[in-house]
């Protein structure tokens, strides 16, 4: 039998043990919560007593902001592969002028002697004279006119402002109500804008160094104001020791990028090749609509210019996280930047080099070293060679700038051979031969009598006279006129083919007209009555024999005039002239584009015709005048000299000589000018030194060194 106390106590033990299990598990409990709650209380000590200025800095001064990134311009090769321009890693120095605060024209002065110490030159172009008395430097500082065609394709001018007039005209500055009817003087504008920029009190004149920082402040306030939204770049391809300077000095603000700048494998084709720059006011709407950055670096002239669009490629976008004093601290792409297709060109740049030392070497021997323009082009129009002397150094010209521009009289940076205009003389002869040739004026056997005086006016004193006169040819048909170079022969056939049919086939010949070359070219013209008409000049029946002998108002290139030459003796196929070979893609993997080669026209030149004018130019050339220099070519050669009056009543002349090679299968034609020169026979010389270093064996392809790019 169960004893009652017995079972009560059992029951009494049992809720003991069970209430202390109890009291254990609560206080276990509450350890774990204090545990917990002490190290989330450490956390928030750490975070907000000793890491919280860190993280309060970070938050506060973290600028992320999002940029347009140029592209990596694309190398340019000559028709052999050997790199003609490429690129090289520099550093450029940018301003981030949101750090600099309070300090910012302190910071700046300081930079500005780093650079004077170092002999580093800062971009500024604001558009005031760097030394008083203060000047503009352009005729309109504040506006310029450009030309744009309305919906109906209509031409109007709009009023566009420069980067100055548009941000004369923001509130934060107030320089000017409307930049379109400025009237304020430099000295004025610049003591406002130094008083604006804290650099000077009201009406306080400015001094040389704060004119300095005005010019760097000025930019600095075209972004502030988003009248440019490109990054400014202060100066580019810095040394080390100016990096190490402003390294030194702790300069806030100032940062040091990599870029990259072009680099010169060759000192000669300047002309062609042509150089960068900065995108000017003029330009930016354009490039805007390309999508290019406004601190890109563009094609300025020549073969950078003609080819901007494979050459740059596509810019990109990067976003940059920054810190207070403007460091980088991280970055991603949104687009990665596509660098630009490498551009070859029809050049040979051992032929150009051989060719500018020649011109040199001519101007060199005379009495002046007059200008000079050389052409060397391929039966397709293809450009070999294109001289123009005197030259520039692609690698110096951003020093040299100033100082070539200022150069009115010798004009270095004129490409002379594109567009330099001259009357062609007696190279013009073979137009009028084939003119009265295929019109059936004459045939290759109709005969003219040389007196020596042409005998078309009724007053013997007017008389036009062969360059012979006192002497006389006699009777010369097409083939000896032309190797004598007759004026009695071509001033009668010219009269009777008459102006219209020369004009018409000095066109089909491509004189007077552009050529199609991609770089910068002058049209030049033709003579006749409408060209005299447009000199304000009248035009009389006789002018046809002037214009015969290519005189008067005859006005063509050296490029054209080597071209007429390729399209007479390859059988009248009219190219254009080109500088484009092919397009490479960036990694040479792809060709991306060819030239196409077509003709454009095509001359129905009769063969014997053909034939007639030909042997007139190859039996010059074995005249002993030009055969002490041709017969030295592995190769025979048709030629023609030309000595061409400068105006009516010239005082000086120009020697022009156009030339072609081999004579039974040719492959190349060529022309040269000399400003001011003697006859044009005194140009052979220099013709068979560019002959013969094309048909050396020691010729183009022998001479390439190093790897051949093109086979990458």
């Amino acid at each position: 039998m169960n004893n009652p106390f017995d079972h009560a106590h059992i029951q009494e033990e049992k809720a003991e043990r069970e209430a202390h299990r109890l009291k254990l598990r609560t206080n276990l409990l509450i350890l774990v919560f204090c545990a917990v709650l002490m190290g989330f209380v450490g956390v928030l000590y750490q975070a907000q007593i000793i890491d919280g200025p860190k993280y309060l800095s970070n938050s506060a001064i973290r600028d992320v902001q999002s940029e347009n990134v140029d592209s990596v311009r694309g190398e340019i090769l000559d028709r052999y592969g050997r790199v003609l321009v490429t690129n090289e890693i520099s550093y450029d120095v940018t301003l981030d002028y949101a750090v600099m605060g309070s300090e910012r024209n302190e910071i700046l002065s300081r930079l500005l002697d780093i650079c004077k110490e170092e002999g580093v030159s800062w971009s500024s172009y604001l558009p005031i004279s760097e030394s008083a008395p203060w000047t503009y430097t352009t005729d309109n500082p504040f506006f310029f006119l450009q030309k744009t065609e309305n919906e109906d394709g209509e031409e109007q001018t709009e009023i566009r402002r420069t980067y100055l007039g548009s941000l004369a005209e923001k509130d934060v500055c107030n320089w000017l109500e409307d930049a379109t009817k400025a009237q304020l003087t430099a000295a004025e504008l610049l003591a406002r804008m130094c008083a604006t920029f804290g650099l000077v009190e009201k009406g306080e004149v400015p001094s040389q160094r704060d004119r300095e920082l005005a010019g760097v402040l000025y930019e600095i306030y075209l972004r502030r104001c988003e009248v440019d939204n490109s990054q400014y770049i202060f100066a580019r391809g810095v040394g080390i020791t100016f990096i190490s300077k402003v390294k030194e000095n702790g300069l806030k603000g100032v940062r040091i990028e990599t870029d990259t700048t072009r680099k010169y494998e060759t000192n000669s084709a300047p002309h062609v090749l042509g150089y960068t720059g900065a995108i000017t006011p003029e330009t930016r709407d354009h490039y805007k609509e390309l999508g290019y950055p406004m601190n890109a670096t563009v094609g300025i002239s020549g073969v950078e210019l003609a080819f901007e669009e494979k050459l740059h490629g596509v810019s990109g976008t990067r976003r940059i996280e920054k810190d207070e004093n403007g460091n980088v601290i991280s970055q991603e792409w949104g687009k990665e930047p596509e660098p630009g297709d490498n551009v070859i060109l029809t050049l040979d740049i051992a032929l150009q080099a051989t060719t500018e030392d020649l011109l040199a070497q001519y101007a060199a021997r005379q009495e002046e070293q007059k200008p000079m323009a050389a052409v060397v082009v391929d039966m397709s129009g293809g450009v070999l060679a294109l001289a123009s002397y005197p030259t520039f150094d692609l690698a110096t010209l951003r020093e040299n700038l100033v100082e070539l521009n200022n150069d009115t009289e010798r004009m270095p940076l004129l490409n002379r051979a594109t567009q330099g205009t001259y009357a062609p003389g007696s190279t013009f002869k073979m137009c009028t031969a084939i003119a009265a040739l295929d019109s059936g004026t004459i045939t290759p056997a109709t005969r003219v009598e040389c007196t020596g005086l042409y005998r078309y006016y009724p007053n013997p004193a007017d008389w036009p006279a062969c360059w012979i006169n006192p002497g006389r040819h006699g009777f010369e048909n097409v083939t000896n006129a032309i190797k004598d170079s007759c004026n009695i022969f071509f001033y009668d056939v010219g009269r009777q083919t008459g102006i219209k049919t020369l004009q018409e086939y000095a066109k089909k010949f491509g004189l007077g007209e552009y050529t199609g070359i991609e770089i910068s070219e002058r049209k030049g013209h033709t003579a006749g009555p409408e060209t005299s008409a447009q000199y304000n000049q009248e035009w009389y029946e006789g002018d046809i024999m002037s214009a015969s002998i290519g005189q008067g108002m005859n006005e063509f290139t050296p490029l054209q005039l080597a071209n007429y030459v390729a399209t007479l003796v390859n059988g009248g196929n009219h190219y254009a002239c080109h500088l484009l070979k092919e397009c490479k893609s960036s990694d040479y993997s792809r060709v991306t584009e060819v030239y196409d080669e077509g003709p454009l026209d095509t001359i129905d030149i009769q063969p014997e015709h053909l034939a007639a004018v030909k042997q007139g130019m190859y039996d010059l050339s074995k005249t002993w005048k030009m055969a002490q220099w041709f017969d030295r070519l592995p190769v025979e050669v048709g030629c023609k000299t030309g000595t061409a009056e400068t105006s009516a009543r010239a005082a000086s002349t120009n020697a022009v000589f156009v030339c072609f090679a081999p004579y039974d299968d040719p492959q190349v034609a060529l022309c040269l000018v000399a400003e001011g020169g003697d006859a044009g026979g005194t140009l052979a010389e220099l013709a068979a030194g560019i002959l013969a270093q094309y048909f050396s064996t020691d010729s183009s392809l022998s001479t390439v060194t190093g790897e051949n790019t093109l086979l990458r």
